[in-house]
């Protein structure tokens, strides 16, 4: 297997810049013609993707390009934000990524949306997929999506990636403020008592007694609910999240982003970058352990709440990953969401970020 990326930007979002790329990924891969194109552009191209689509798979000498637009995008080499730019990753000898029409449960399939094609139907059928959602931060930004050298009409694709073996993992990145309570009371999208307790005044003693939270007022961008069907499985990890909308203080009720049933546990946590990184360390080790040897390639999928804005215009996650594997070529985006597989279903997460290594099929 041989695998490179390349990375170009420019002044305009012209098809030039995706062959390119495209070249540069072919050397540092040492290949004349790639088996597959992973493309990703930059929302500058979004509204006419296909010149530079076509220009990559002729430099490519392949069909098989798959990927999307993205508000913004990166490799192992640099990332862009909000300029017109391209990235790129070839596979070829042996590695590849192909549609299935029957994917089995245990197949892992890259899967690139746009916003308003997620839905639970095939989200959930047979395989598990991971990748991330085309478009900003609000869903309403320019996107696209291609396979097989053209836009899909159905507004999402999935890929197998064939002749590699591979681990995928989730980091949220959150420190918990409470411990699991509990909820009471809950009406559809309003969280209203937890333990017995007004759901409002819990939170805020929680943020009041957290030293590292600066300012006055509840920073509802930073929190999140963290919430499932039991106080185990919230212990394991196994919860939903979902982010915080805004407090009602005459109910002393919490308004988040999912809906919340009474009977379930909930914890209150907050997005921190120290709890980000620990976390995302964890699960670089994890998956590097269930390889059968070193990973040729990263993919890495991250929110648009994440990355350089989180972390005070340096993207740590991407340092953090070269610092594991200073040599391995991966490429990603920042986007609207994050795909992954989470005990045993495949979940649509918010301020995440989704890793997946992969290595040499019956590499040893």
């Amino acid at each position: 297997m041989k695998v490179g990326t390349g990375f170009v930007r420019g002044r305009q979002a012209v098809p030039e810049l995706a062959a390119e790329a495209v070249k540069l990924a072919l050397d540092a891969a040492g290949l004349q013609i790639a088996s597959s194109v992973l493309l990703f552009l930059t929302e500058d191209f979004a509204d006419n993707p296909l010149p530079a689509i076509r220009a990559a798979a002729a430099a490519a000498s392949t069909t098989q390009v798959v990927g999307c637009s993205a508000t913004g995008i990166f490799t192992d080499q640099d990332w862009a934000l909000d300029v017109p730019a391209v990235a790129v990753l070839v596979l070829g000898e042996g590695a590849s990524l192909q549609y299935m029409a029957a994917p089995n449960q245990a197949q892992w399939l890259l899967t690139l949306t746009a916003p308003n094609a997620v839905n639970t139907t095939w989200l959930q059928l047979p395989g598990m997929r991971f990748g991330g959602v085309s478009g900003d931060v609000t869903g309403q930004g320019p996107f696209s999506v291609w396979e097989n050298g053209k836009g899909t009409v159905r507004g999402y694709c999935e890929v197998a990636l064939q002749g590699v073996t591979g681990s995928v993992a989730a980091a949220h990145g959150l420190k918990l403020l409470t411990k699991p309570q509990q909820v009471s009371t809950a009406s559809g999208h309003d969280v209203k008592a937890l333990a017995g307790k007004p759901a409002l005044a819990g939170l805020q003693q929680a943020h009041e007694a957290d030293a590292s939270i600066e300012g006055q007022g509840l920073p509802y961008h930073k929190l999140m609910a963290v919430f499932a069907n039991s106080r185990e499985q919230l212990e394991l990890g196994d919860y939903t999240m979902a982010s915080l909308i805004s407090g009602n203080l005459a109910e002393q009720s919490v308004t988040v982003s999912k809906q919340v049933a009474a009977g379930q546990w909930l914890a209150w946590g907050l997005r921190d970058t120290e709890a980000a990184q620990d976390n995302l360390s964890e699960q670089i080790e994890a998956i590097s352990a269930s390889l059968p040897g070193s990973p040729v390639f990263g993919l890495l999928f991250s929110c648009m709440g994440r990355g350089p804005y989180f972390y005070g215009g340096i993207d740590r996650d991407i340092e953090l990953l070269k610092q594991y594997y200073p040599a391995m070529p991966f490429i990603g985006f920042y986007g609207n969401g994050e795909i992954a597989p989470m005990f045993g279903r495949n979940e649509l997460l918010q301020y995440s970020v989704v890793l997946g290594l992969f290595a040499n099929e019956g590499q040893t």
